[in-house]
């Protein structure tokens, strides 16, 4: 099962960090139902400050660029990625538009 580790800052503010995690105690139904259907397995995020660590493990024909057609044809999915734009900021280092940034594997214990 493949496995992806991404990353994002939020807005360094408290009430918005709150107002942020508030939101994903209970995501939308079409929201959870989008990223099921994509082939995401699973999917957890971390915080740290305003840092934002997401593990997803997906089927092996997951696709970013399928999830992000999808995503653009889905008005309930363009309206939560909106609503999260308040709380997020991108990476100094991303582009015009990006928002999870695609982490690099650099150790495994595994293969040691």
């Amino acid at each position: 099962m493949p496995r992806y580790c991404l990353t994002v800052d939020l807005i360094n503010d408290p009430q918005l960090i709150a107002e942020y995690e508030a939101h994903h105690e209970r995501i939308w139904p079409e929201i959870q139902a989008s990223i099921k259907d994509s082939g995401i397995n699973s999917m957890e995020i971390y915080r740290y400050e305003n840092r934002l660590f997401m593990i997803m493990e997906t089927t092996a024909s997951f696709s970013f660029e399928a999830k992000a057609a999808a995503d653009a044809s889905n008005e309930k999915v363009q309206e939560w990625e909106a609503l999260m734009w308040n709380y997020q900021q991108a990476l100094p280092t991303a582009k015009k538009g990006e928002k999870w940034m695609l982490m690099k594997k650099i150790f495994d214990l595994k293969h040691l």
